[in-house]
């Protein structure tokens, strides 16, 4: 079955669109879009610039990919958009196109949703499995790792990493990094506990989980330090792969300016 497109939107003919693609009425797509099996423009969407989208996605009304960076260093040039497979993005979401101050591509892996009015900035990471509720701000260069869960109105600080299976607490400010299987809140947001919630529904195994635990009450309660928290878990044998993660991570976080590993490039 070829593409279905509303006698009412505007569609250029360079771009490409696979079979089953529907584009609604008022959708604009501009020439270097490309659209993957399967995926439904509602209505009122726009696709601007050079813009790579997978299989099975549903757009709603309102959304817009690919349109200029938001950023004042943009002279542009032709950065792009790569989003993937059977994601979900509700009404008035905005995923801007990079910059050239890194590989020059704003990524949304597979199996997002993406909620009402959140905005993904030049340059940000998104990667598969993540939830983003409504009104969530991610700025520039943000990356956000695999089954990452964020509330709606959170504001997300440019260079932030958030880990994979963590949990950021609504309406949050998020200055530093979120370690990974950790829950996050406040302003600014502090670790407040391990993410059981989302490590059960994952069937991580009871030890793990135990072992995450323990890991975090050294680090954040006890405050020994990572080296004495390292050995702790190492001789109890809960030095596990999880733990390891998360503590290169903190580790990598420590390293960088402002609690942000991905600055470390400019540490004094």
């Amino acid at each position: 079955m070829t593409a279905v497109i509303s006698e009412k939107a505007f569609v250029d003919p360079r771009a490409e669109l696979d079979d089953d693609v529907e584009i609604g009425p008022f959708c604009v797509v501009g020439p270097d879009v490309t659209i993957g099996r399967g995926t439904r423009l509602l209505n009122n969407v726009t696709l601007t610039g050079c813009v790579t989208i997978g299989e099975f996605n549903q757009l709603y009304p309102g959304v817009v990919i690919g349109a200029e960076p938001q950023d004042l260093s943009y002279r542009g040039s032709r950065t792009r958009v790569e989003i993937g497979d059977r994601n979900v993005f509700r009404e008035c979401v905005t995923v801007n196109r990079a910059t050239e101050k890194e590989e020059g591509v704003t990524t949304v892996g597979s199996r997002c949703l993406i909620m009402a009015c959140c905005h993904i900035a030049h340059d940000c990471y998104v990667g598969d499995g993540v939830v983003i509720a409504n009104g969530t701000l991610l700025a520039g260069h943000v990356r956000v790792h695999h089954h990452a869960t964020l509330s709606g109105s959170i504001g997300i600080h440019h260079f932030t990493t958030v880990g994979s299976y963590s949990f950021i607490g609504g309406m949050s400010r998020v200055l530093h990094d979120v370690p990974p299987y950790m829950l996050v809140e406040g302003n600014p947001s502090r670790p407040r506990c391990v993410n059981v919630v989302a490590l059960k529904r994952n069937n991580f195994p009871a030890e793990y989980i135990q072992a995450l635990n323990e890991a975090h009450r050294l680090i954040y309660r006890a405050k020994v330090g990572l080296d004495h928290a390292r050995e702790i878990l190492r001789s109890d044998g809960q030095l596990i792969p999880p733990v390891n993660h998360l503590l290169n991570f903190i580790q990598e976080q420590q390293e960088g300016r402002h609690g942000r590993a991905r600055e470390r490039r400019r540490a004094a």
